[in-house]
């Protein structure tokens, strides 16, 4: 299915998935759509007129937009590329809410397990007030928009901007944060600049040991790597004793007891 759309999280659901991860981009009137770019990705995204958007361009950029002008742009019928066995169809960029009102209402109509939510908040500094909204104000808008409509317990919060989750940490320490990382054993290094042990680490799962896993568990931490796409690389990590898996393909998942 397309990323980060309705149909899509639908699909994960079919598939056993649980916990659906929404990637965060916030537009010029304050709503928060899933996305994984901040800008419409000229790979997987068509302008409202159709047409391609040239490679590399950035203009389309969802924190100048209105919610109605994202909705215009096209963002399924594209082949994703690397993805050659995606259906391709007419579809938008959700706003996170209309997502999750749609994932709860489909598990509560096919008597599935209520999901959680790895919920993504996509910053950077260089982006601040370009981009989206600096960390507090994105990170408030989006606790704001939680409250009342999933309880703690069935969400996290994920980034690789440690300001996110600084600031998460200090005023909402209830919220339950992911730490998002690149080189998947150095956590040391990473814990320290981040200041506190977050509930989950969540690294680049390539290259990652049994003793980081170990280490990182001993510290209270759930271990949850990322992007994992064959049944193969799934079985050795856990293998390892991670937590969780963070994947594009639910149906590769090994089979489990």
């Amino acid at each position: 299915m397309p990323e980060n759309t309705i149909p899509a999280m639908i699909k994960a659901l079919d598939l056993g998935a649980s916990t659906l991860e929404i990637d965060l981009a916030v537009t010029q009137d304050g709503e928060l759509i899933v996305s994984h770019e901040p800008w419409m990705n000229p790979a997987i995204c068509l302008d409202p007129s159709g047409a391609r958007i040239p490679s590399e361009d950035r203009s389309h950029n969802i924190y100048k937009m209105t919610y109605e002008e994202v909705k215009s742009y096209d963002c399924g019928s594209l082949p994703a590329p690397g993805f050659e066995q995606q259906v391709n169809f007419h579809v938008s960029k959700p706003r996170m809410l209309d997502l999750i009102a749609a994932a709860e209402a489909y598990v509560e109509a096919m008597g599935l397990p209520a999901p959680n939510y790895n919920i993504e908040i996509k910053s950077m500094p260089e982006g601040d007030g370009v981009y989206h909204p600096a960390p507090a104000e994105f990170s408030e808008l989006v606790i704001a928009a939680l409250e009342g409509v999933l309880p703690k317990s069935r969400f996290n919060i994920q980034s690789f901007d440690f300001r996110v989750l600084q600031y998460l940490h200090q005023a909402h320490p209830d919220v339950t944060l992911a730490m998002l990382i690149t080189l998947p054993n150095n956590h040391e290094q990473y814990l320290q600049q981040l200041g506190f042990a977050p509930a989950i680490y969540s690294p680049f799962y390539r290259g990652l040991k049994q003793e980081t896993v170990e280490a990182l568990q001993a510290k209270g931490m759930q271990v949850i790597p990322w992007t994992v796409n064959t049944t193969e690389e799934m079985e050795a990590l856990l293998q390892l004793g991670v937590d969780g898996i963070i994947t594009d393909y639910p149906n590769r998942a090994p089979e489990r007891p």
